[in-house]
Parts: C-alpha cells; sequence; structure tokens
C-alpha cells in the first residue's frame, strides 16, 4: 500500500503534485493500492473546500486512488495508542511549561548546540504524576541508541490532540503503508515516525525514498499554472522529467509507469524551470488531435482546432491560446486609415461565391475592390483575424473560410 497525504491548509504545489505522482506510479509498477490521506487536524487552519480541490487536482492528473482517509476520523485510535505506550512505561506525562521550555532552547541557541529535550519530567514518582493538576503533555521516551535528533518529543499535546508524526505514524500502521517517497526535507519527520512504530512493537518494515526539493517549489501552485493554460499532462512530464533519465522527452504517465525509476532521479537539488514547462505544453498541445484542440479555446470543430494548431509556433499555453483565437470571433477593431478599404473590402467578400482556395479568393476581392495587394493583406488580415499580423494568412483562411459569413458582417 502508498499513499499521498495533503493537508487541507493551503493550495498544492509542484513538490506535493511531484511526491503524489511518484507514489502513484509506484504503486502501480508494484501492483499495490494506492490510498489518499487528508490530514485535517488542524480544525483552525483547515480551508473550506480545499480538500475537495485537493481530490479534483488529482482527478485532472489521472491518479487514480481506491479509499480516502481522512486524518481526524482517526483520533480514537491516536488516543489509544498514546495510552498504550503510558501504560508500557514507553511515554510519560510532562509538566514542563512552554516558558520554561523556551528558557532551555535559548540556552541552547546561545550555545551554539541543537535543543533537545532533556527528560526532566520522565522520571517523575508516581504520587507526584497523579496529584499534578497542571496541563501536561504527553512524551514518547527517546530510543534506547543514540539518535542525535530525536529527543522525547510530545506526541500528545496539552488539548490531547495527536502531534503530527505520532499522528502520521499510526494512520500509516493502520493503513498498513509498505513503501513512501517524500521530500528529502521529510527526512526527520520519518525517523521519528519509525520509533513511534517501533515503540509500538509494529515490526513491519515500511521503505522509505527521499526526493531531492525543488527549490522553488513555493512560487508555483497547482491551481496557478492550470489556469495559465498549463495541461495536467505537460505538467505531469515535465515534473517526471526533472533532473530524471527518461527515454524521451515527451510522454504521458501510462508511459512512464512502463519504464520509471526510482534510482534514475539525481540526487542533486531540483530547479523548478517555466520555460521548459512552456516548451514540454506546446508540444503536448501541438499533439492533440484537432478537435479535441479547438475545446480549450471554446469550440467542437476541427477546422478550428486547425487553426489554433497555426498559433502554437507563436503561443505555449492555452491561456495564450484562447487570447489569439477569441478576437476573430469579436467586433473588428479597425485602425483609422485602412476604415474605407476595409469597409468596402467586407461588403465585397459578403456577396462573394464561395471559394475553396485562398488564391481564388484573393483574385476576386483585389478585382472587384481595386486594392493594392499590400493594402489588400492588411485589411484581410483585419478582417479575417482581427489582426494586422497573421502568421500564414493561407491557412487561416483554409480554416476559417466556413465561418466568412459569421466573421465578417
Amino acid at each position: 500500500m502508498l499513499r499521498f497525504a495533503q493537508s487541507p491548509t493551503a493550495d498544492m504545489h509542484i513538490g506535493n503534485l511531484r511526491v503524489a505522482l511518484f507514489n502513484y506510479i509506484i504503486s502501480k509498477q508494484r501492483k499495490e493500492d494506492f490510498i489518499v490521506r487528508i490530514e485535517d487536524m488542524d480544525k483552525e487552519t483547515n480551508i473550506e473546500g480545499k480538500d475537495d480541490e485537493i481530490l479534483d487536482i488529482l482527478a485532472l492528473f489521472k491518479i487514480e486512488y481506491s479509499q480516502i482517509i481522512y486524518q481526524s476520523q482517526n483520533v480514537r485510535f491516536h488516543s489509544a495508542m498514546a495510552l498504550q505506550l503510558l501504560h508500557e512505561k514507553k511515554a510519560f506525562s510532562c509538566f514542563c511549561s512552554e516558558k520554561w521550555l523556551d528558557g532551555k532552547k535559548e540556552e541552547a541557541k546561545i550555545a551554539k548546540e541543537p535543543y533537545l529535550y532533556d527528560d526532566a519530567c520522565r522520571n517523575l514518582p508516581a504520587e507526584l504524576v497523579i496529584d499534578n493538576t497542571s496541563p501536561f503533555t504527553i512524551r514518547i521516551n527517546r530510543p534506547d541508541k543514540d539518535i542525535n535528533t530525536i529527543d522525547s518529543f510530545i506526541i500528545m499535546d496539552q488539548n490531547k490532540k495527536p502531534t503530527y508524526d505520532f499522528a502520521c505514524a499510526i494512520d500509516d500502521l493502520l493503513s498498513n503503508i509498505s513503501f513512501i517517497i517524500s521530500s528529502e526535507k521529510d527526512k526527520d519527520n520519518s525517523q521519528r515516525q519509525e520509533h513511534i512504530r517501533n515503540s509500538l512493537q509494529y515490526d513491519k518494515k515500511i521503505e522509505y525514498a527521499y526526493l531531492p526539493i525543488i527549490s522553488n517549489d513555493n512560487n508555483f501552485n497547482i491551481k496557478w499554472l492550470l489556469e495559465e493554460g498549463y495541461l495536467p499532462e505537460a505538467i505531469s512530464n515535465y515534473l517526471i522529467l526533472i533532473e530524471n533519465e527518461t527515454p524521451q522527452e515527451i510522454f504521458t504517465i501510462e508511459e512512464a509507469i512502463q519504464w520509471f525509476d526510482l534510482n534514475k532521479i539525481s540526487n542533486s537539488p531540483a530547479f523548478f524551470d517555466i520555460e521548459k514547462l512552456k516548451d514540454i505544453n506546446k508540444k503536448h498541445l501541438k499533439n492533440l488531435d484537432a478537435k479535441e484542440l479547438s475545446r480549450y479555446v471554446g469550440f467542437a470543430d476541427a477546422e478550428i482546432g486547425e487553426l489554433a494548431r497555426i498559433y502554437l509556433n507563436e503561443v505555449s499555453t492555452t491561456k495564450e491560446l484562447k487570447e489569439k483565437i477569441a478576437p476573430i470571433f469579436e467586433v473588428r477593431k479597425i485602425p483609422h486609415n485602412l476604415e474605407e478599404q476595409t469597409k468596402l473590402m467586407a461588403n465585397v467578400i459578403k456577396s462573394a461565391p464561395y471559394f475553396e482556395e485562398y488564391e481564388d479568393f484573393k483574385k476576386y476581392v483585389i478585382k472587384e475592390t481595386g486594392s493594392e495587394e499590400e493594402s489588400f493583406t492588411k485589411s484581410v488580415s483585419l478582417l479575417l483575424t482581427n489582426s494586422e499580423e497573421v502568421p500564414d494568412i493561407t491557412n487561416v483562411y483554409k480554416y476559417l473560410k466556413n465561418y466568412l459569413g459569421e466573421i465578417i458582417k
């Protein structure tokens, strides 16, 4: 069993999605189930509807899961496991105040040493614990073997709410998780979670793999990328491609499942290059069927799809593509010096016979209007596209000839 865990307190970023993609791909390769866990324990910072947004994004990226688990539904298990550790004297009640702990942390800072809890409450006599009415947390005993980064850390706060590491450790135990891919910044958390499960005598070994961080992760959230017109397929493609050895540059998730190898991911920190994503996005757009491409600009017509494809030499996203296609079907903005010529030409075109080829159309309009070729080109470009600059007027006419009555009024 593999899982993707996300908190509903903020937008999903590229680093989060990369972790989800890799866990999903490995689950498919290992033929194991893949689940999604919504880590909603912090009720004060949860954003309403953010859980649905997370699930919608996963669906857009074709990341399928067998189950959704809300962490808050497991609170009774978290409490039961904490009581078990207390009963087995593998955890203890800590009455140290925040003020006292802050003082100890400041001392460590001045001494330029990492702060580790000194087990002040670990061996309190039972009568001092029972009779003590002060607020207390629950701390798990530090590991018997010396692990410099792990002390007797808190597993339940003063409100008896499980801490992040304790809740995650128990949830992974309950879900029978076998393999976890996460960011390398989560390595310390993983060690604490392993210690919790070991203390509970959970003997299943969970495998871990850590991905180098994406240095500018927080600059790009998934919702923004989608709104800017990047295809889910292109984003997935690029996130798998970053610092990786792949057999080809452009591929789908289904293809990646066939050859993906975690061992080929570089250990170096990654950098999210938006220009590279634009290039990959453009290639995915060009690979789309014409009718499907037309849907991204508001149509369901292969001819408009082919028209849009012409503009892909200039733009890279569906948002930019819409900005090129939309004006074609809007009211013309004609420069003052071309108004008379363009109005005459529009009248001729409206009453002209149908021409299959652009050259025949061009000869007819020039003859009927007495236009010079240069002024004809400017005016016909404005009439066809609402712009004087057209990438390929012959092909533009080819795909718009059946729309002349709609766009030239």
